[in-house]
C-alpha cells in the first residue's frame, strides 16, 4: 500500500501543473492508499520496516510504520485527499490561471514530504523530509502572493520554521555525535541522552504552535486559501505533536518535561482561545482556536509523561489516548471548519464577520455543516471533541483522586480547560451567529451562493467523520491503543475503559430524541400551518441589519477578561453635538508576542546590522586599519592573560 502511495504521489506531482484531472485522480489513489496502509496496521498487520540498497546522503534511507506513525498517517491520507478534492471545486484553473498549477504541484509535494516525515527512522533524512514539508508549506501559504499581508505572512512562516528546524539540526547532529550513528529508534536505555529533549522540544513546539512560538500560525492560516488552511491546521501542526510524541517515547525524558508540557499547554489553550474570541477575521478565529487545541493535546501529552514516570499509572495512559484521539478529532473538525469558511469567502469574498450574516438562507449546507463542525470544537456531545476532551477530563480527574504528585499539575489545568471550554462555546456562538443568523449586513452577504459539489462533498464526509466518533468511539479504542502501546509497551492494547461504550451509547440515544423531537415540532407545524412575522423589534417600526449585535460586542466582556494580558488597541471618535457628523469605534487585538516582544527585538538586531554594515565600504586602506586593530586587541588580551 505504502508503495501505491508513494507511486501515486510522485506521479501526482509529475502531471499536476498541466492536468488537473490526472492530478486529481493519482491523490486520490495515493492518499486513499495511506488511510489503507494505515487502516491494516490498526487491524492488526505487524509493524513495517524497510531499508534501501541506495544510500541517500550516505546513509541508507530506513523506513517505518509502526501504530503511533499510523495513526498520525490515516489523518494524512483522509484530511490530504479531501483538500484535493475540495480544491478543484475552491481554487479551478478558470478563476487562478497563475496559481492554480502551482498549488496542485506544491501540494503533492507537501503531502509526501509529510508522509516521509512520519515514516523515517533516521535523523538525516527526517530533517531532509521536514524542511521540503517546510518550504511546500510556504509556497501553498503564497499562493496568491500579489497581496502584500500574503507575503509578510509566508515570511513569517518560513522564519519560525527554519528556526524551529535549526533546533532540530542541533538535536539531530548531538544525538548522532553521542551515539555514532544518524539511526532513530527506542534509546530509552541512555539516560545521559535525556537533556537534548529539550532541543526536540523547543524545535518541534515551534512546528505544533505552543504558546508563545505560535506567532506564526494565525496570519499563515487566515492568508493561506482555505484548502491549505485545513490541511495546515488538521495535518501540518500535528506534525510538531507527532514529533513531541514520538521522541517523547523514544528517549528517556527529564523529570520536568511532563510538568513543563503540561503547564505550556494548558496555558495555550487557555490563551489561544481567548484570543480566538476577540478576532472579526473568521478565518483567523479558526486559526488560534488550532493554538487552543494543541494546547488540550499538550496537557493529554504532559499527563501520559507523567503518568509514565508515576510508575505506569493508568490515568497516563488514559491522558494519553485522549490526546492522541483528539489529534485525529482537530483534523476532522478543523479540516470542517475551514472548509465551511472558504464556502463562505468563496460565495462572498470577505472573512470580516462584520460584513455578513444571515447566510443559512441562501447557503444551508455550509451553515449546517459549520454548525456540526462548530458543537464539536466546543466540546458539546453527540460529537467526536467531546469524546477526547471527556477522556482528558477523566484522566486528569484519577490523578487528582489518586492524590500522586502529579495532582499538583492536573488541578489547574483541570480549571484552564474548563474556562477554554466556556470561551470556545462562546466563540462559535458569536462565529456562527454573526455569519450565518440575523439578516445579512453587506450586499456581498444579501447575494452569496451555495458551494458547488465537491466542495460541499469533502464538508459532508468530515462531518460524518465527526459524528462517527462521537457515537462509537469504542470502535476506534484498538487503534488508538495499539499507538499507545508503540509509545509505551507496558500500555499495550486491553479493553476500553468501562464508559467509553456507555458514552457512544448516550450519545446515540441523544441523537435519535433529538431527532424524533425535531421531527415532531416539523409535523406539528405544518399540521397547524406554518407563518412567518418579524421577531420582536424593540419597538422600532423598521428594524434594520445595522440594528443587529456584531461580533466585537458578543464577546466584548470575555475579552475584557483578558485585556491585561493582550492590551487591546482602541480607536474612537465619540459623537459631537446635537447633530453629530459621524462617529466610529475600532479595536484591535494585537498579536502580543510578535508585535512587543519579537518584533522590538528584531528591530534592534537590525539596527545594530545596518550600523555593522556601514563598515563594509570598500576601501583596502580601512580594511587594513580594522585588521591591526583587531590583531592589537588580541595581542593585549594574550598578553594581559600571560601577565595574570
Amino acid at each position: 500500500m505504502l508503495l501505491v502511495a508513494l507511486v501515486a504521489c510522485v506521479a501526482a506531482i509529475v502531471p499536476g501543473p498541466r492536468w488537473p484531472r490526472i492530478w486529481l485522480a493519482c491523490m486520490v489513489v495515493g492518499t486513499g492508499s495511506i488511510l489503507a496502509a494505515a487502516v491494516a496496521v490498526f487491524a492488526g498487520a505487524p509493524d513495517w520496516e524497510w531499508w534501501s540498497a541506495v544510500r541517500v546522503g550516505g546513509e541508507r534511507l530506513h523506513l517505518r510504520l509502526d501504530g503511533l506513525s499510523a495513526w498520525f498517517m490515516a489523518l494524512l491520507g483522509l484530511v490530504g485527499g479531501l483538500g484535493a478534492i475540495y480544491a478543484r471545486g475552491y481554487w479551478p484553473d478558470d478563476a487562478h490561471a497563475d496559481s492554480a498549477a502551482r498549488g496542485r504541484l506544491w501540494w503533492g509535494v507537501m503531502i509526501l514530504s509529510m508522509g516521509f516525515v512520519l515514516l523515517s527512522s533516521n535523523g538525516l533524512h527526517f530533517l531532509i523530509a521536514w524542511e521540503l514539508f517546510a518550504l511546500s508549506g510556504f509556497f501553498l501559504i503564497t499562493l496568491d502572493r500579489q497581496r502584500r499581508e500574503i507575503r509578510a505572512a509566508g515570511w513569517l512562516y518560513l522564519a519560525a520554521s527554519h528556526a524551529g528546524t535549526l533546533c532540530l539540526f542541533a538535536f539531530f547532529a548531538a544525538l548522532a555525535g553521542r551515539t555514532g550513528s544518524w539511526e532513530l529508534g527506542p534509546m530509552r536505555a541512555h539516560p545521559e541522552l535525556g537533556p537534548l529533549f529539550w532541543l526536540a522540544f523547543a524545535g518541534f513546539a515551534v512546528k505544533a504552535g505552543l504558546f508563545p512560538l505560535h506567532i506564526w500560525l494565525p496570519s499563515a492560516h487566515a492568508n493561506a486559501p482555505s484548502h491549505v488552511s485545513a490541511l495546515m491546521s488538521g495535518v501540518a501542526i500535528k506534525m510538531g505533536v507527532y514529533g513531541l510524541i514520538r521522541f517523547s517515547g523514544w528517549l528517556p525524558t527529564p523529570a520536568a518535561v511532563g510538568w513543563t508540557i503540561t503547564g505550556i499547554g494548558a496555558a495555550t489553550a487557555l490563551l489561544g482561545i481567548a484570543l480566538a474570541l476577540a478576532q472579526n477575521d473568521l478565518k483567523r478565529l479558526l486559526a488560534y482556536c488550532s493554538v487552543e487545541n494543541v494546547g488540550i493535546i499538550a496537557v493529554g501529552l504532559g499527563g501520559g509523561l507523567l503518568g509514565a514516570a508515576d510508575g505506569d499509572a493508568g490515568w497516563g495512559r488514559l491522558l494519553l489516548a485522549g490526546a492522541l484521539l483528539h489529534v485525529w478529532n482537530h483534523g476532522l473538525f478543523k479540516a470542517l471548519l475551514f472548509f465551511a469558511a472558504g464556502s463562505v469567502l468563496h460565495a462572498t469574498g470577505t472573512r470580516e464577520m462584520s460584513r455578513l450574516g444571515g447566510l443559512w438562507r441562501s447557503m444551508p449546507w455550509t451553515a449546517v455543516l459549520f454548525t456540526i463542525g462548530a458543537m464539536a470544537v466546543s466540546g458539546l456531545p453527540p460529537l467526536n471533541g467531546f469524546v477526547s476532551e471527556w477522556m482528558i477530563y477523566l484522566g486528569l480527574f484519577d490523578v487528582v483522586a489518586g492524590r500522586s504528585p502529579a495532582a499538583w499539575a492536573a488541578m489547574p489545568a483541570v480549571l484552564m480547560l474548563a474556562l477554554a471550554g466556556a470561551l470556545a462555546l462562546a466563540a462559535f456562538v458569536k462565529a456562527g451567529a454573526v455569519v450565518f443568523l440575523g439578516a445579512p449586513r453587506t450586499r456581498v452577504a444579501a447575494e452569496a451562493h451555495e458551494c458547488g459539489g465537491s466542495m460541499r462533498g469533502a464538508m459532508v464526509v468530515l462531518a460524518a467523520g465527526c459524528l462517527a466518533i462521537g457515537l462509537a468511539p469504542a470502535v476506534f479504542w484498538p487503534a488508538a491503543g495499539r499507538a499507545v502501546a508503540a509509545w509505551n509497551p507496558p500500555w499495550a492494547a486491553g479493553a476500553p475503559p468501562a464508559p467509553l461504550p456507555t458514552l457512544g451509547l448516550a450519545n446515540a440515544v441523544l441523537v435519535t430524541l433529538a431527532l424524533a423531537a425535531g421531527a415532531g415540532l416539523w409535523a406539528s407545524a405544518r399540521a397547524r400551518g406554518l407563518r412567518r412575522s418579524l421577531t420582536w423589534d424593540c419597538g422600532y417600526a423598521s428594524p434594520a441589519a445595522r440594528m443587529q449585535y456584531t461580533g466585537g460586542a458578543m464577546a466584548a466582556i470575555a475579552v475584557g477578561w483578558f485585556g491585561w494580558i493582550f492590551g487591546a488597541e482602541r480607536r474612537q471618535r465619540r459623537p459631537r453635538g446635537p447633530f453629530p457628523a459621524g462617529a466610529h469605534r475600532i479595536e484591535r487585538m494585537p498579536e502580543a508576542v510578535l508585535e512587543r516582544l519579537i518584533g522590538p527585538v528584531a528591530g534592534a538586531v537590525m539596527q545594530v546590522a545596518g550600523a555593522a554594515r556601514q563598515l563594509q565600504h570598500g576601501r583596502l586602506q580601512y580594511y587594513l586599519v580594522y585588521l591591526a586593530g583587531g590583531l592589537t586587541a588580541l595581542g593585549t588580551l594574550v598578553l594581559v592573560g600571560e601577565m595574570k
